[in-house]
């Protein structure tokens, strides 16, 4: 009767199936059944441990500030590829997918040396005391700069789609254009703006190679969690790496579900 029923399945499906129980199903099983050799007060002791709770707070809080920064300055820019002709325009706009080619050891080697000291931007902020290789900041840096991008190309379709008809006719009936921009043109951009921002957010979570270089990895001051995870996995606590990963993946779900909540909630808001 099981064959049966699976013999009436679309191939299209059966190939999704089987792509996403290999390559997504399957290892997280995998990990859970890892840290399950971990008795439940050892799995706790492990993931609440002082250390792993820094950590958190680096990366997440971090990641947080990082994706909403990348919310307000990736939809700017969006909005002048989208709505300026200017010089060296498809350049500019071919340069954000950077972060996406680049590797992340070079993007953080090449953040580490301009954020620096002696850097070209990093020796500008000396004179005010604020270091940022090496700090929790530098890890802001090395996160807003791999996750631009996914707030550009999210937001920018979208404001390409949008009739400028409908700006004009608010700026006919009186609007200014902060009203125009308030009621007209953000209540649908709000959605996708989130989606930018939740995705900006998941890649800045599991930053591992730009932050590792750029950060002083210094425990309790801007250790993150994804080198955390490394270094107990060169002590050969793979089991206590698990732990600490599986927590990452339960905060990051319950962040991103709650990500998905308001973009449902924003929907049915343009909607009305």
């Amino acid at each position: 009767m099981l064959l049966r029923r699976l013999s009436q399945v679309p191939w299209t499906w059966r190939i999704t199936l089987g792509y996403l129980t290999v390559m997504l199903f399957i290892p997280i099983i995998a990990m859970f059944m890892k840290a399950s050799s971990k008795t439940p007060s050892e799995f706790w002791a492990i993931a609440t441990s002082p250390i792993a709770v820094a950590t958190y707070n680096v990366t997440f809080v971090t990641a947080i500030i990082a994706a909403l920064l990348n919310g307000v300055f990736g939809t700017l820019i969006a909005w002048v590829l989208v709505r300026y002709e200017f010089p060296l325009k498809r350049l500019i706009d071919a340069s954000i997918d950077l972060p996406f080619a680049l590797p992340t050891s070079v993007a953080g080697l090449t953040l580490a040396t301009v954020y620096s000291d002696n850097g070209w931007i990093g020796s500008l902020f000396v004179p005010l005391g604020i270091k940022i290789s090496f700090t929790r900041l530098g890890v802001a840096v090395a996160m807003i700069f791999i996750s631009l991008p996914f707030v550009v190309r999210t937001v920018q379709p979208v404001l390409q789609e949008l009739e400028k008809e409908v700006e004009e006719a608010a700026w006919c009936m009186g609007a200014s254009r902060w009203q125009t921009f308030w009621k007209v043109i953000l209540p649908p951009l709000f959605p996708t703006i989130l989606t930018g921002v939740s995705l900006g957010f998941s890649r800045a979570v599991g930053e591992y190679g730009s932050t590792v270089i750029i950060a002083s990895n210094t425990p309790f001051k801007d250790l993150i969690a994804p080198v955390l995870i490394f270094q107990r996995l060169e002590q050969y606590d793979y089991s206590g790496a698990t732990v600490i990963g599986i927590v990452l993946l339960v905060i990051s779900l319950v962040m991103l579900l709650a990500i998905n909540f308001l973009q449902a909630w924003g929907r049915k808001y343009d909607t009305k």
